[in-house]
């Protein structure tokens, strides 16, 4: 591990005023040496301000490492991290070291003092997103370990989820020393990676739902409740409207069963979002824009499948995968859409195990080689083959068409064809992919010339059309390309509901009255990151009269 480096914001000079403002908070406690404030796996913990004394962050004894303390904070300063945010189980003990005074605050009085001072608030989110950070690259990391095979599809799905959750975490790779080691210590056999090892369990085959069942970030529905906006979709669409609803005091939830970001995330670099003139990764825009939700309280669930728009008594409801539901007042359906995938023998034997439909570092580490094919013709994939030629890998960029510029913007253009290390190859396809238990080589196939091309290729990177994410919508107008219509674009022969309602669908407005779409699922969207954003923050303000709080 790397030595511990504490950036200034992790813990911020605090004035007077704000050390008083937060010593007003909750009541004062003495503690002794030994006591423990909150111990790694709580999921219910008080905000604590340390008036005096000393504590201790302690990442508890791992299979393969004995106990570690991580940290020791201060007087004058808060515990927490940003798992005080999202709602993430403790990973780490909080042990007083030196006795002295504390003040602690509820979990209910803490949200509802980071919506009323907005000064600490902005504070206490910025400390608890650089201790993510710094705790990211430390032994706190070590709290979650997962061990499995690099050329594992379900190993590099587990790894992508936590990575896009920015969990601190550890991977280790099982065909190397330690990862032997730690396979051998705890006993456990191949046919049972991969492993997640939490500081309270053990998970065999582990997958993004059980772990996220384990740290308390999975949805459990509460008899009777019922949300004023439920999301369907965490891309930029999806994340606009949870922060607009849930900022305005909309009652939000958010579910989305892949990972949250969308296609966005998986940008290595968007450069045209208007305040970012040096461009900011698709992954950093979707972590921010979470954050930035669950801040303003709303539920975040990046693993709850949804099976089915429906009614229930008479009011809408999302059925979830695993038979549950929430009942909303309103629903935003912002799916998005999937990149298509090739009709190519093999296709699903090797997604995500060297074919992806993302370009960053995790997928540049999951394929070993230096040898990459990017197919698409678009800005997508402009980016990613620059993004992999930048991390020295050999890309060939395949492109259907005679022309890249024909569906690429012309400074993207220019950085290919200047690039050294991208081969363009035009009128191309993908016609056979080569492998044993990950992707090793490809076959490319010149449309002109009938040509084939066998060539070596430890990852394919696929950026291809767009397929709706509206296969669970039923009872809702779509195109015929399954994009859903919304309002003025709806026809008449939809619209009987309304005419029951005595109005018209507002903007934004599906077929069914109180179920809206915004993003790259809605007929007539631009299919950009800022629109999405636009849309999706725009569909608040109808959605707000359509419950009647406008």
């Amino acid at each position: 591990m790397e030595r511990l480096v504490i950036p200034e914001e992790a813990f911020p000079a605090l004035s007077a005023s704000q050390v008083g403002r937060l010593r007003g908070l909750g009541r004062a406690y003495e503690v002794a040496e030994g006591d423990v404030l909150s111990t790694a796996g709580d999921r219910q913990r008080d905000f604590v301000f340390i008036e005096s004394g000393e504590v201790e962050l302690v990442r508890a004894a791992m299979p393969d490492h004995p106990e570690v303390v991580v940290l020791r904070i201060k007087p004058g300063t808060f515990l927490g991290e940003l798992n005080m945010i999202t709602g993430q189980a403790a990973y780490l003990t909080a042990r007083v070291s030196v006795p002295g005074q504390v003040r602690r605050l509820s979990p209910d009085g803490f949200k509802k003092f980071m919506l009323e001072d907005a000064e600490l608030s902005e504070i206490i989110l910025k400390a608890f997103i650089a201790r993510r950070s710094m705790l990211q690259s430390s032994e706190g990391a070590r709290s979650i370990e997962l061990l499995g095979s690099r050329s594992s599809k379900e190993a590099f799905a587990l790894r992508n989820w936590a990575a896009r959750q920015q969990l601190a975490h550890m991977w280790i790779d099982v065909e190397t020393p330690e990862g032997e080691s730690l396979r051998a210590t705890l006993g456990l056999g191949s046919h049972e990676l991969p492993i997640a090892i939490t500081p309270t369990s053990v998970l065999r085959n582990a997958t993004p739902n059980t772990l996220a069942s384990e740290l308390g970030l999975s949805f459990e529905p509460a008899p009777g409740r019922e949300f004023d906006l439920v999301v369907v979709g965490g891309g930029p669409a999806g994340l606009a409207a949870a922060v607009a609803g849930a900022s305005e005091g909309l009652d939000t939830v958010l579910f989305d069963s892949g990972l949250a970001g969308g296609q966005a995330a998986a940008s290595s670099r968007i450069e045209n979002y208007l305040g970012f003139p040096s461009g900011l990764t698709g992954a950093d825009l979707a972590t921010r824009a979470i954050v930035q939700a669950q801040k303003f309280g709303a539920r975040i669930v990046s693993t709850c499948g949804v099976a089915a728009l429906c009614i229930v008594d008479g009011q809408l409801a999302i059925r979830l995968t695993d038979g549950s539901q929430a009942v909303a007042r309103a629903v935003m359906i912002s799916s998005g859409a999937r990149y298509r995938t090739l009709p190519v023998k093999r296709w699903q034997e090797f997604e995500g195990a060297g074919i992806f439909h993302a370009a960053t570092e995790l997928e540049v580490s999951a394929c070993g080689g230096p040898e990459v094919v990017v197919v698409g013709g678009a800005n997508s994939a402009g980016q990613a083959a620059l993004f992999l030629a930048s991390r020295q890998k050999k890309v060939r960029l395949v492109v259907r068409s005679g022309d890249i510029a024909a569906g690429m913007s012309r400074y993207l253009v220019d950085r290919v064809l200047a690039d050294p290390q991208i081969e363009v190859h035009s009128e191309t396809e993908v016609v056979e992919l080569a492998g044993t238990e990950a992707l090793e080589a490809v076959t490319l196939r010149n449309g002109a010339t009938g040509n084939r091309q066998q060539t070596p290729c430890n990852g394919l990177f696929c950026f291809i059309g767009a397929v709706p994410g509206s296969e669970w919508v039923e009872g809702v107008a779509l195109d015929d390309d399954g994009f859903v219509l919304t309002d003025h674009d709806i026809p008449e022969k939809n619209l009987s509901a309304y005419a029951m309602l005595g109005r018209r669908p507002l903007s934004f407005e599906t077929s069914v009255p109180g179920v809206f779409a915004a993003g790259d699922v809605r007929h007539g969207s631009m299919k950009r990151v800022a629109s999405a954003v636009g849309e999706g923050a725009s569909a608040v303000r109808s959605i707000h009269q359509a419950i009647g709080n406008g």
